[in-house]
């Protein structure tokens, strides 16, 4: 049973009462469960939800940004059956060499134990050259400094340089430079940001999130990387949820995928059961949406 519950309230509604409510995106952390985002778009698409703001983190940054940018659902789930394929399967030797003898080779601070040659030609399939002023809704990428842990949101400039950054898993992923910053995943310093949503005046938030189904079976190095990022991601979702559950002024929708089974980042085969994860989870909020939204007394223009 998923440990998150709906919010009941209306407690931030006010004024909004007396315009269309502002409804935002979010799509936070989970690595490839992250491809739950297939089925709630399908259910916005489905059910002409409209969506004013986007925001993405780590691997919900893909799905967020392809959104914003206006790519429809079928062209977002062909270009997932692609992208996950073989994308973590290839080490990186020379920082592998790096960790093991970092008195003899010198350590860097972008060491990256996967070699990143196809995740980036991945970044460049899917967004190539295109920018943020590209998109055709406002978009918002979660990641973190590497070296000061600040949380950082980009809105400008390469897409494909965004999602990188927001995707670079610590010590699986080489940290990615973006102006002066040296980058890594935005589920580090927030795998739920759904603070960027409130702060651009979203009334209601549909927050997909992800928490890690934990077993005893540690399989291999990168299972054991991921089995130590998902006990943090999963107590940083909790506390954040928590926190906006009781603290904020827009009304949060968990929009929270139950999984049956624990998916490592290289599982791929798992792809169909998950979009069909996050379509019965979207669902779930959707009679409760529909009411928000005819509180406002104004019908919904058509989703993008």
């Amino acid at each position: 049973m998923s440990l998150f519950a709906s919010s009941t309230g209306e407690r931030s509604l006010g004024d909004a009462r007396e315009r269309r409510l502002r409804i935002g995106l979010v799509i936070g952390s989970g690595g490839i469960k992250c491809t739950a985002a297939v089925g709630l778009l399908k259910v916005l698409a489905r059910e002409g939800i409209p969506v004013d703001v986007c925001v993405g983190c780590s691997g919900g940054a893909i799905y967020s940004a392809l959104y914003a940018l206006g790519d429809s659902v079928d062209e977002v789930e062909q270009k997932t059956l692609l992208l996950w394929k073989d994308l973590f399967n290839k080490l990186h030797f020379r920082s592998l060499l790096r960790a093991l003898a970092p008195g003899f080779l010198g350590y860097h601070e972008r060491i990256g134990m996967v070699d990143d040659q196809r995740v980036w030609a991945v970044m460049k399939m899917l967004f190539g050259t295109r920018t943020f002023e590209d998109t055709r809704l406002p978009l918002h990428v979660s990641a973190t400094d590497f070296r000061t842990g600040e949380k950082v949101v980009l809105t400008e400039g390469r897409i494909a340089h965004a999602v990188r950054a927001s995707i670079a898993i610590p010590m699986l992923l080489r940290a990615w430079n973006v102006g002066d910053r040296v980058l890594v995943d935005g589920g580090a310093s927030n795998p739920l940001p759904v603070d960027v949503a409130i702060r651009e005046g979203c009334d209601i938030i549909l927050a997909m999130g992800f928490e890690s189904q934990m077993t005893d079976d540690v399989r291999s190095f990168t299972s054991a990387i991921g089995r130590t990022s998902s006990i943090v991601v999963n107590h940083l979702l909790r506390a954040t949820f928590a926190f906006y559950s009781t603290a904020h002024h827009a009304e949060v929708l968990p929009v929270m995928p139950v999984l049956d089974r624990e998916i490592g980042l290289t599982e791929a085969q798992h792809i169909p059961y998950l979009i069909e994860a996050g379509e019965r989870a979207a669902e779930e909020q959707v009679p409760y949406l529909r009411r928000l939204l005819a509180a406002t007394n104004v019908s919904p223009p058509p989703a993008v």
